[in-house]
């Protein structure tokens, strides 16, 4: 048996033999999406602080998920190139805990954030004129405290949770640490982790359903009007978007890591376990950047400047 306690490091096993073949192309294909990342999510928060027009709470909301992506992407891709530099994948035991805290965290702050514009969108469609009083600047920084809080809380329960268990081996069949893979490794029953995970599961997935309910009503508000569908095609749909973008992509992580098939190839695998690391963190700020025309303007503004 092999303590928690005593456990020094974890190795990752997934990048197998046909991945290393092509190290070379994967370091610069990975490379060049996490540089994209930087490049996009730190243009928008840049353009968003510097611009006191985009000081409201819609923008705000944007930045903060910006900078969630930033964030959350730290934590997976430095390490990640350096193990495809490496020829040993070893991870030590407190920095696998810390980086399943900040991937999950990150996650589940998304799942907030998007919950907290879902809302915002309510009032400026279907209360517009409750909305100034009501989604204030100092509301809407309060509101990004607690979407970011309580999922560190969240996280934070499940961290020491799994710090407590006795493992009885320590090999990780992924690219990074995540949870669930920690979780497999226990000499003794999970029964309590699982029980407190699938809550959280259920509860950040209910985010989901808060959002679809939002959005009957501001469908019905929006069909009512022509400004309204202008509104709501504007600012809503690229919501949306990115709410499917991040819920399809960690119900994938999530099904494959309880259900996956041994049969499927390490190369999709790989894929599925880190497409929420990848396509979010990139196609949001587009989606945003793109859609929202003042957000749009500015920032070509700010370009235009510079070039000065």
């Amino acid at each position: 048996m092999i303590n928690a306690t005593i456990l020094s490091s974890f190795t990752l096993s997934g990048l197998d033999d046909s991945t290393t073949k092509h190290r070379v192309t994967l370091f610069s294909l990975t490379l060049l999406c996490y540089s994209v990342i930087l490049l996009v999510n730190g243009a928008l928060i840049v353009t968003i602080i510097l611009e006191e027009k985009l000081h409201e709470p819609m923008y705000i909301f944007v930045g903060n998920l910006c900078f969630n992506s930033l964030y959350g992407t730290a934590a997976f891709y430095p390490k990640f190139l350096f193990d495809l530099l490496s020829n040993t994948h070893v991870i030590s035991y407190t920095a696998c805990l810390l980086q399943v805290f900040v991937v999950y965290s990150y996650v589940t702050t998304d799942f907030s954030i998007l919950a907290l514009m879902a809302y915002d969108r309510y009032l400026a469609i279907c209360r517009p004129l409750e909305y100034h009083s009501v989604m204030t600047k100092h509301n809407a920084l309060l509101m990004v405290c607690f979407s970011r809080l309580l999922p560190l809380l969240c996280q934070t329960v499940v961290m020491i949770m799994t710090s407590k268990l006795e493992l009885c081996g320590f090999n990780i069949e992924k690219l990074y640490c995540d949870n669930w893979s920690i979780l497999k490794l226990s000499c003794n029953s999970i029964t309590t982790n699982n029980i407190v995970g699938f809550i959280f599961i259920v509860l950040y997935f209910g985010h989901d359903l808060f959002i679809v309910c939002s959005y009957v009503q501001l469908v019905k508000s929006a069909l009512k009007s022509r400004e309204g569908r202008k509104k709501f095609m504007q600012t809503c749909v690229p919501h949306l978007l990115c709410l499917c973008n991040i819920s399809v992509a960690l119900l994938f992580d999530l099904m494959y890591a309880r259900y996956g098939s041994s049969s499927i190839s390490q190369s999709v695998k790989n894929f599925m376990a880190i497409q929420f690391l990848m396509i979010p963190p990139i196609l949001n700020p587009i989606i945003y950047g793109l859609k929202l025309t003042q957000l749009r303007n500015s920032f070509l503004s700010l370009c235009m400047v510079n070039k000065r």
